[in-house]
C-alpha cells in the first residue's frame, strides 16, 4: 500500500484546508484509515479516524472543527479542517490502520509522506 498526502498550506487563523490521501494496493474499501499531526518538536499525535464501515472519531481539539471521510471509488481519505487555528500548525499524515487502538501510531502500517499545514495568526 502507498499513501500520498496532498493539500496542505498556508492558511490564516479562521480559514479552512481540505488534506487528501490517496490510496493505491491493497482494498481500500476493507481498511480503516487515519490522521496524525506532528508538530515542530514533539510528538506524532492523533487527529481523526474513519473505520471501513464509515465511523468516525477525533481528538478532542479538533472536533467540531474537522471532518474525516472517504471516497471508496476515489480510495482517497479527506481532512477537511475549518475554523484553523496557529496550535493546528504541523505536519499531517495519513495511514493506515491495522488494528488495535485508532488513536495509537503502532495501530498503523503504512504511512503517507506528509503535508505542511501552517496556520497564521
Amino acid at each position: 500500500v502507498q499513501l500520498q498526502a496532498s493539500g496542505g498550506g498556508l492558511v490564516q487563523a479562521g480559514g479552512s484546508l481540505r488534506l487528501s490521501c490517496a490510496a493505491s494496493g491493497g482494498t481500500f474499501s476493507n481498511y480503516g484509515m487515519g490522521w496524525f499531526r506532528q508538530a515542530p518538536g514533539k510528538g506524532r499525535t492523533f487527529v481523526a479516524y474513519i473505520s471501513a464501515g464509515g465511523a468516525t472519531y477525533y481528538q478532542d481539539d479538533v472536533k467540531g472543527r474537522f471532518t474525516i471521510s472517504r471516497d471508496n471509488a476515489k480510495n482517497t481519505v479527506y481532512l477537511q479542517m475549518n475554523s484553523l487555528k496557529p496550535e493546528d500548525t504541523a505536519v499531517y499524515y495519513c495511514a493506515k490502520f491495522k488494528g488495535g487502538y485508532y488513536y495509537s501510531t503502532s495501530s498503523y502500517e503504512y504511512w503517507g509522506q506528509g503535508t505542511q499545514v501552517t496556520v497564521s495568526s
